[in-house]
């Protein structure tokens, strides 16, 4: 009665003693979440009308349900409410409807979402563990749309194939693939203008450990942080505009040449981001890029021979450190896939659209046909050119062969004259056209808007906490585990275990007795990990309760 009347504070969170509670090996995680910060900004920026459920209780609840693998806020409705209220001292979890209710009202503030992960960004980012300190991996995302509210641009998507509708994120992570932020553009510009704009700019002013300006001075080569990007991002006047800024950038040479000598190259043992070290063949030259920039070009030869060309302008680095850092790369697209494959990244919050700024600049839908159209002639005209080479005559030709063989060259010959100058046409008037126009300029039938973003941001952020805490404690485990790659499929198992709850007021404990695993290897593992867990002495939220973990049947 009191909650309906609004007059209730939340209610009180009370562990009753319980056996056997499905999924609640997430709780073993909330030691790695509220480290992560959690609940750290939640009362500060977050408010909603006083109720049943404690603000602490949402912000719970979505990271436990991002960590136990409930792909939607729908699908809880298939979960027990009872057996996951128990988890956090509740008779029961909000049902879907309320949910989306009490979401709806933390996310009431546009941009509040915005301020929490940029908050929570500037935090992860002092935490930097050293050996990755002053590395950071910016790379985009496309988030596809199927939906039918609007016709958002295409853009092709290299994991599908295919061109899609869709909306771009750029990701900004950590050697090791940990996440810091992202930025999302409804209207891709491409990764430079983002990384001039957005990324470079807040990485100037949050990144730590930048040298100050008299530092700078007394040494020309010394650069405030490493930016690395793939091919996408190749642009020597970006380069030397970075270069200025005094930040280094690492990537693929997208015209790397000839391939070097193989006596060029020598074996190196290179430590990767997790402390493997393995023998790589490298080799090293100075390159001066078009626009007279030089830089410098670092090569790595597999077995088979094949070279991977790195560009580089971080000149005080040794070889090996720039070719670690490179290779580290595939920890962000791993990153993106197993966010995809594990945590929904992509998934749809809300519906609905909000308008784009009328000023933003699109691409001409007049240009982009005149385009398709020269990109068409042009693979019509390399046919052509093609069929008039390979045109001969027999070794014995006879006359009638001749006057064929010159028909058809006569033949081809008007066809290609004709092609080039119609591909010169319409190069003349795409040029006239112009690539890219404002928003208020398209016609009506090409105009779109943007999918609404406030709820996505905020339950990206939260899974961004889940997914670094599953990564902490996944970094826990391998520290007693003989094969390292298992580990966080160890968690997503331990995430699913069954545990009770033992409750004591008198000690302000509350002890979780976890259920075995599946194999005693695990359970060891394991074991080592809730001892170190209980070290941390966390308090539930809400409570004066300190948390001991434990495997079911231990002392």
């Amino acid at each position: 009665m009191a909650a309906a009347m609004g007059v209730l504070h939340g209610a009180p969170v009370e562990f009753e003693p319980v056996e056997d509670v499905p999924s609640g090996g997430v709780l073993l995680a909330l030691p790695a979440l509220l480290q992560n910060g959690l609940l750290a900004h939640s009362r500060e920026l977050f408010s909603m009308p006083e109720g049943y459920y404690p603000l602490e209780s949402i912000f719970l609840l979505l990271a436990f349900m991002a960590l136990g693998r409930i792909p939607s806020l729908e699908a809880l409705r298939y979960q027990a409410p009872g057996e996951w209220g128990k988890l956090m001292g509740l008779d029961r979890i909000p049902e879907v409807r309320t949910l989306r209710g009490k979401l709806s009202a933390l996310c009431s503030c546009t941009g509040q979402a915005e301020i929490w992960s940029s908050t929570l960004a500037k935090e992860w980012l002092e935490d930097q563990a050293p050996e990755a300190a002053g590395v950071f991996y910016a790379d985009g995302h496309v988030r596809i749309y199927h939906g039918k509210l609007t016709k958002l641009p295409r853009r092709y998507i290299a994991r599908e194939r295919l061109c899609l509708r869709g909306t771009t994120d750029y990701w900004v992570n950590a050697m090791d693939g940990q996440p810091f932020f992202l930025v999302t553009r409804p209207v891709d510009p491409g990764i430079l203008t983002v990384l001039r704009e957005e990324i470079v700019p807040r990485l100037e002013r949050d990144a730590p450990g930048q040298p100050d300006s008299g530092s700078l001075e007394a040494d020309p080569l010394r650069s405030r942080f490493t930016l690395v990007f793939d091919r996408e991002g190749y642009s020597p006047c970006f380069f030397a505009e970075m270069k200025t800024r005094r930040i280094a950038i690492l990537s693929y040479h997208k015209f790397p040449g000839e391939p070097w000598p193989q006596s060029e190259f020598r074996t190196h043992k290179v430590t990767l981001v997790h402390g493997e070290e393995v023998e790589l063949e490298l080799a090293e030259r100075g390159v001066c890029l078009s626009n007279r920039m030089w830089v410098r070009e670092i090569r790595q030869r597999s077995q088979s021979g094949t070279q991977s060309s790195i560009l580089c302008t971080d000149y005080r680095s040794e070889a090996t450190r720039a070719a670690a850092c490179m290779f580290a790369r595939w920890c962000q697209e791993n990153f993106f896939k197993y966010m995809r494959e594990h945590y929904n990244i992509d998934r749809l919050i809300e519906h609905g659209c909000e308008p784009i700024p009328d000023s933003t600049r699109v691409v001409n839908p007049h240009w982009r046909a005149l385009d398709a159209q020269v990109r068409h002639h042009n693979g019509k005209l390399n046919r052509e050119l093609a069929s008039f080479a390979a045109a001969s005559l027999p070794a014995d030709p006879r006359p009638e062969d001749v006057g064929k063989w010159e028909h058809k060259k006569a033949t081809l010959q008007k066809a290609i004259e004709q092609r080039r100058q119609r591909i010169e046409t319409l190069k003349s008037e795409r040029k006239a056209a112009g690539k890219h126009i404002a928003l208020k300029d398209l016609p009506e039938e090409d105009r779109f808007s943007q999918l609404r973003s406030e709820k996505k941001h905020f339950i990206d952020t939260i899974k961004l906490i889940a997914y670094r805490a599953e990564t902490a404690m996944a970094s826990l485990a391998r520290e007693h585990m003989a094969r390292h790659d298992d580990a966080r499929s160890l968690m997503r198992q331990l995430y699913e275990t069954s545990i009770d709850l033992v409750p004591d007021p008198q000690s302000k404990t509350l002890t979780v007795p976890l259920h075995h695993l599946t194999a005693r290897v695990h359970d060891e593992v394991i074991a080592k990990l809730c001892e170190e867990l209980t070290a941390t002495e966390t308090v539930f939220p809400g409570t004066d309760l300190r948390l001991i973990f434990q495997l079911l049947g231990s002392s």
